[in-house]
């Protein structure tokens, strides 16, 4: 029977940041994409961790139950750990795309300097450049999806204070499930603490698989080998 597949999004963007995915996924396994509170169809909605971790857990259910395979994307990597500490149950594997870096000391600063700015600068001018950007380095039916949702800026400053300064390597020896670390070749930042944080596995269960050119938002760069990537992943489990 095929595992079934939870898809959580990193910061500011949706469930549409997986369309790609999606509708490649979906040949073969069940899967599910979810928008975490403040974001797509929940904007509005106040963040907090275990929001978020509801949020995962209703896309287990709805893919009857699980245990699933949980894969998340920079913030949505963070919230997928989150998940797998306080429901190892419903846990079969987990993958943290761009979300392996130590979450604490001086790595945080810029992010919190970030976080402290967004709130002043008008949320319009933030979507019309990041729809800009998105335009510019992707074609459209990879993220037609993300723009037509909008972005979840609101959420941002909540959101990065409750996983600045919470995850390092060392959490990863309270994951029982088989983990996949996946990060863009490129994405220099959030591979810092790839190694560390595969050898923190108790049962030498988590691997490292880089997809080659890409950056930050791998399954943007390359959809296709970053699928490849989780559907492998899948059948494995």
């Amino acid at each position: 029977m095929s595992v079934p597949i939870v898809l959580v999004h990193g910061t500011r963007f949706s469930a549409g940041q997986w369309s790609p995915q999606l509708a490649a996924l979906r040949e073969e396994f069940p899967v599910v994409a979810v928008d975490l509170p403040g974001h797509g169809a929940r904007r509005g909605e106040p963040w907090s961790l275990t929001a978020a971790c509801a949020a995962v857990a209703a896309g287990v259910e709805e893919l009857d139950g699980g245990p699933a395979l949980v894969v998340g994307h920079s913030l949505g990597g963070y919230v997928a750990l989150e998940f797998a500490l306080r429901s190892p149950e419903r846990l079969r594997g987990l993958v943290l795309a761009g979300a392996s870096a130590d979450t604490r000391g001086r790595w945080a600063v810029p992010y919190r300097a970030v976080g402290a700015l967004v709130p002043h600068v008008p949320a319009e001018r933030l979507s019309r450049w990041n729809d800009g950007l998105l335009r510019r380095l992707y074609p459209p039916e990879v993220v037609a999806a993300t723009i037509r949702a909008g972005y979840g800026f609101e959420a941002l400053p909540a959101a990065w204070a409750s996983v600045l300064g919470r995850f390092e390597p060392g959490v990863l020896r309270r994951v029982e499930a088989p983990v996949l670390i996946l990060n863009g070749e490129k994405d220099t930042a959030f591979r810092s603490g790839e190694r560390a944080f595969a050898a923190a596995h108790p049962h030498g269960r988590a691997r490292i698989e880089l997809v080659p050119r890409a950056r930050h938002l791998a399954n943007f760069d390359a959809p296709e080998a970053f699928t490849d990537a989780v559907r492998r992943f899948a059948r494995e489990l």
